[in-house]
């Protein structure tokens, strides 16, 4: 047995009851949940802060402003129904961030293109989404990295 066994993820608590792990993995497992969990609440404010939903915030950071994407393509990517994705791009339509545009090979299908407006959005969102949050940058530097390199090969 480890000495994880029956531990209880240390740290301010998310809804519902503790998290048990038995191993390790799954310790850290729920704590890069909780970590996720905790987030929540700054990325609410982040896309407020831009006039966003936080749907509409993982859409536009989900577009490239050099690649545009059919609704279809966004709709896999934030891993949705087509039918909610109408609704988000109406959103970031309205406020100029974002055009749909026919394609020449087929009329029906709608390409999303990011304005300049859209542009300059997504960049300080992007700017601001990067900034690291107190619990992490309170991490030496060491364990920093470490963090990074373990995350790296955890994504492939």
């Amino acid at each position: 047995m480890t000495d994880s066994v029956n531990r209880t993820a240390p740290g301010p608590s998310v809804p519902g009851p503790p998290i048990k792990s038995e191993t390790p993995v799954q310790e850290a497992w729920a704590l890069i949940g909780k970590l996720f969990w905790e987030m929540r609440p700054r990325m609410i404010r982040l896309a407020a802060e831009f006039g966003l939903s936080p749907p509409q915030l993982f859409a536009l950071r989900t577009l490239d402003p050099d690649n545009p994407i059919s609704m279809r393509e966004l709709a896999s990517q934030l891993q949705c129904d087509s039918s909610n994705v109408t609704g988000l791009v109406d959103g970031l339509a309205a406020q100029g961030l974002v055009e749909r545009r026919e394609t020449e090979h087929d009329r029906r299908v709608r390409m999303l293109v990011i304005t300049e407006r859209g542009a300059d959005v997504r960049e300080r969102m992007q700017a601001a989404v990067l900034i690291v949050p107190p619990e992490l940058a309170a991490l030496s530097a060491a364990d920093q990295q470490t963090l990074r390199d373990i995350l790296r090969r955890a994504l492939g």
